[in-house]
């Protein structure tokens, strides 16, 4: 089952359009759920106190009209709806317990017009043991590419098994992006790096992983992209052509408490197509 979160916003009708699409290429049920923010209306009150009606009747007018939307889009889906009332990230973060995928949108009602990157979708994305899926609000041109950040550690895998699966799903190429940088002292006069093997080294690094990776999915056609470049910055870059850009829920060296490393936050504030985090 996929669940998608809305809230009436732009980005969380984008999150609808995407995650109706994901669950009629995977044949899974969607599960459209809305989140009452109790946690200004009780700000002296009592826990007990009743939220009233008025603020139960939008929230079913906004899960209303995802419907209609999913039903618009894909009339056989199997459609589910709930309204609940908490703080949103955490009763997203519960409910993903037992989800194939959940989707937000990029930003909310209450977030900043400038922000890219909402309260909620930043405290799902790589909390959950499931994939999550941040949606722009902007429309944007429909490329075949999905594209996957990679490196040297196992902690990639999970991220770049779900690429393989969503290329697959949609038909698209796989471009696989390792980015790598040389050592500070690399740049010393005596240092005998060769880089020409440094590069050589990196791309067979790749090629092992994807190799392993892509086992089960041997029509999907893969391109290796193994610039010398700023992780964030090469994700972002190729992601200008792609239809989903998914990396891990955190890099190499990445602290264990920190969830989202530099790099998966920083093409979740940057990227423009929709982001898959994959906790590993």
């Amino acid at each position: 089952m996929i669940i998608v979160g809305v809230d009436g916003s732009v980005a969380a009708r984008a999150a609808v359009e995407w995650a109706a699409g994901d669950a009629a290429r995977r044949h899974v049920p969607l599960r459209i759920v809305h989140v009452t923010d109790t946690s200004w209306y009780l700000v002296g009150r009592r826990p007990d106190a009743v939220l009233p009606d008025s603020v139960h009747q939008e929230g079913r007018r906004v899960l209303r009209e995802a419907e209609a939307l999913v039903r618009e889009r894909q009339s056989s889906a199997e459609i589910t709806t709930s309204e609940l009332a908490g703080t949103p990230a955490e009763v997203l973060r519960e409910l993903a317990g037992d989800a194939t995928e959940l989707v937000v949108g990029s930003r909310g009602l209450g977030g900043l017009s400038g922000a890219l990157l909402g309260s909620v979708s930043a405290h799902v994305a790589g909390h959950v043991s499931c994939p999550v899926v941040v949606v722009r609000a902007e429309h944007r041109p429909v490329h075949g590419e999905v594209v996957v950040g990679l490196d040297d550690s196992p902690e990639c895998e999970p991220a770049l098994a779900y690429a393989f699966q969503q290329a697959q799903l949609r038909g698209a190429t796989l471009r696989v992006v390792h980015a790598w940088q040389l050592p500070v002292h690399t740049y010393a006069p005596e240092a005998p790096y060769d880089l020409d093997e440094v590069r050589a080294t990196q791309h067979q690094a790749v090629r092992d992983r994807v190799k392993a990776a892509g086992h089960d999915h041997p029509q999907v056609t893969v391109v290796e992209d193994v610039p010398c470049a700023q992780p964030a910055d090469a994700l972002i870059a190729a992601a200008e052509q792609a239809g989903l850009l998914v990396v891990g829920s955190h890099g190499r060296g990445a602290l264990g408490a920190a969830l989202l490393g530099s790099v998966s936050r920083g093409v979740l504030h940057h990227a423009r197509c929709p982001v898959a985090v994959v906790r590993a």
